[in-house]
């Protein structure tokens, strides 16, 4: 009899022990921009992933260009950005297996109420920043190397103004990292790089009563889903070269052999799937959109 039971016990350990395998092989780490997570959008994302695949995501929050690194060290298992440039050139040189095309919002300028700039209404971002410039009023960059930054240094350097190059250390959860990033004359004078994500750059900027560009839809969240919400405006929007598309890549295995590829694979298919579209769509606050699929189905 005790022999019997030590056998059951021992099938039920392993039977056990198995299942737990089973579930780790489902589980990914991500490392994505700060905007998909500032915005709320991941908080319901998730959930539907995992009740459709029992995948589970563990989110790393950085700027693009962090995110990027971690997938080119193989910290990660997938990569959900926004600088389609970068993300190309990331799967070119085999970092990447593919980039599948997910979503995009717009980015916006926005402004205190007062605009000193007299921006309000332009719909072209250029001649809006440099407006912004030749004003001298206040604004606020993120400095961190994001794609809302990749965004806003190419913005600047089409307005003609003179450039500088500038190196900088960011420190962000008490890890340092040195950035080179281009900006209008004017640092720390009119124009502050603050290294910190989307949320706390809009923080400062409505503390400051100050001008800034971010992404919409962490802009709506900010706006219209916090019991305290900053008091920005939009001033100047529409403009195509505001367009702000979001890509998913899974990480190649042939480069990092450790990476959990079929299952951030299945993530990436999950996203561009139907179920997956519809969850992004639908994700609204107050009825307004923050996000619309890519997708072609």
């Amino acid at each position: 009899m005790k022999l019997l039971q030590l056998i059951l016990a021992a099938a039920l350990t392993l039977a056990l022990s198995g299942t737990s395998g089973l579930a780790n092989e489902k589980v990914i780490k991500m490392s994505t921009t700060t905007s998909t997570q500032a915005s709320g959008l991941l908080d319901v994302l998730l959930p539907a992933l995992e009740k459709d695949t029992g995948i589970q995501v563990k989110v790393i929050a950085k700027g693009t260009g962090a995110a990027i690194r971690d997938g080119r060290d193989g910290n990660v298992d997938v990569i959900f950005v926004h600088a389609k440039n970068r993300e190309q050139a990331f799967v070119a040189e085999g970092y990447g297996t593919k980039r599948y095309a997910v979503m995009h919002n717009d980015f916006v300028i926005l402004g205190p109420q007062a605009d000193g700039a007299r921006i309000k209404g332009m719909k072209e971002a250029v001649p809006a920043l440099k407006q912004i410039a030749d004003s001298h009023s206040l604004f606020i960059s993120r400095g961190d190397d994001s794609g809302t930054h990749t965004k806003e240094q190419a913005l600047w350097k089409a307005t003609g103004l003179q450039m500088e190059t500038v190196t900088s250390t960011v420190t962000k959860k008490g890890k340092s990292r040195e950035i080179s990033f281009t900006h209008p004359a004017g640092l720390g004078q009119w124009y502050l790089s603050v290294g910190q994500g989307m949320g706390k750059t809009l923080t400062i900027a409505d503390e400051k009563q100050a001008y800034t560009l971010a992404d919409r839809g962490t802009y709506l969240k900010y706006k219209y889903g916090r019991e305290i919400p900053i008091d920005l405006e939009i001033l100047s929007e529409g403009d195509p070269k505001l367009a702000n598309p979001y890509g998913v890549i899974p990480i190649n295995p042939k480069r990092h052999p450790h990476v959990n590829y079929q299952v951030a694979k299945e993530f990436a298919q999950w996203l561009v799937s139907a179920r997956g579209q519809a969850v992004i769509g639908g994700y609204r606050l107050l009825g307004k959109q923050l996000f619309y699929p890519d997708a072609v189905q």
